[in-house]
């Protein structure tokens, strides 16, 4: 997303001195992305970010699939993911490849004794549940129910909760995450008409300086495995930055869909694109206006992706015994359509009011031990008459 922000403390011209009261030098480092080829931001600290005082244990947290190669429909009941007090326990991996993992968290307690940072991918966090504030070395974003919370990779964050009751969609994504490029004019201006504009992000604020030496405990998730560390001054010592690198938030609430006379095709209701797999957001919106429309979407085959689709709330028109927290897995290689009634029952209605995320990946999606017990076992018999 090609969107310059800054904030704090800042010298005249980068890469020169920028000197604290006491004469002695703030600290420069270049977070970036792609090399020295993609967006960056430049940050300025009281202390070398660079100081490890000890290297402990590493932990794989690569997932393992229970079906390799699937071709069958699912339906997964999210809700039935149990909740855990610590953020990173209650991630769990129930659908991946080697380019997305999709997973659900409900995580109770803030992160107080330890920093996190992703190495491997950048985060997108979908909020189903709870708010709070997203912590890190840029600033703090508050969060809420239907924000996305979009954390590049290599950010540093702690994140703290209002409430113990929280549900996250989340999907780490091992390549960047950025708005649809057709959504933007050439300059990365986001167009007329497009469905959200800068306007609508949450930008990072309210930057904390941690001038602070001691023993901080760093959770590095790096080629599958979460290593710990200890790092010798805390890691929010940033005065101040700038650049096109950074965490930011988006509500889906704020995502305005675009309708039209007939049924308009998913890509409409794109929100972020990698080179591997797309999101999108279904929003209430008024259906199809053409005198003679079927709203229900038009069965359709799945060929070139998988279609995952996260039912946050709603009336979901299409499809029968659906429940919020539910995710619907429709393979690759299968046709699938609304469900038997639905599109009969669908005309004449004027409008919805659902409320879901999808992610369709470019390469097929393997399951989890975690996702076939979560599963109501015969989906795929549900478009039977």
């Amino acid at each position: 997303m090609p969107l310059y922000h800054k904030l704090g403390k800042i010298p005249h011209k980068r890469h020169t001195q920028f000197k604290k009261p006491d004469g002695s030098l703030h600290y420069e480092q270049l977070f970036g992305t792609i090399g020295f080829d993609g967006m960056s931001s430049l940050l300025y600290h009281l202390h070398r970010p660079t100081q490890v005082k000890e290297v402990r244990e590493s932990k794989d947290m690569r997932p393992k699939a229970a079906v390799a190669h699937n071709i069958k429909s699912r339906l997964l009941k999210g809700y039935q993911v149990k909740p855990q007090d610590d953020f990173l326990d209650s991630r769990t991996t129930v659908l991946f490849n080697s380019d997305v993992h999709i997973g659900l968290a409900a995580p109770r307690k803030s992160m107080t004794d330890y920093f996190y940072k992703n190495a491997d991918a950048d985060e997108l966090l979908f909020i189903h549940e709870g708010s709070g504030t997203l912590k890190t070395l840029m600033g703090e974003i508050p969060f809420e129910y239907g924000d996305y919370v979009l954390i590049p990779r290599g950010m540093i964050y702690q994140i703290e909760f209002d409430t113990e009751d929280n549900r996250l969609l989340i999907t780490e994504s091992y390549h960047p995450i950025y708005t649809p490029k057709r959504y933007r004019n050439w300059f990365g201006q986001h167009l007329e008409h497009s469905p959200f504009c800068e306007r609508d992000f949450k930008l990072p604020r309210n930057l904390k300086a941690h001038d602070e030496k001691g023993d901080f405990v760093m959770k590095i998730k790096k080629q599958g495995e979460l290593h710990e560390l200890v790092y010798a001054t805390h890691p929010f010592d940033v005065v101040g930055w700038d650049g096109y690198n950074f965490p930011y938030a988006f509500s889906i609430h704020d995502f305005e869909p675009i309708t039209g006379r007939v049924h308009q095709p998913p890509p409409v209701h794109q929100t972020f694109e990698t080179s591997a797999f797309v999101v999108c957001s279904f929003v209430p919106r008024l259906y199809d206006y053409h005198p003679e429309s079927i709203p229900a979407p038009y069965n359709h085959s799945n060929i070139d992706s998988d279609e995952v689709l996260y039912y946050v709330d709603g009336d979901f028109m299409s499809r029968k015994g659906i429940d919020k927290g539910y995710i619907s897995l429709h393979p690759a290689g299968i046709p699938h359509g609304p469900h038997p009634g639905t599109y009969e029952a669908s005309i004449g209605k004027k409008g919805t009011e659902e409320l879901a995320v999808m992610i369709d990946t470019f390469k097929p999606l393997q399951v989890t031990q975690a996702a076939l017990e979560i599963d109501n076992g015969d989906y795929y018999k549900s478009w039977l008459p």
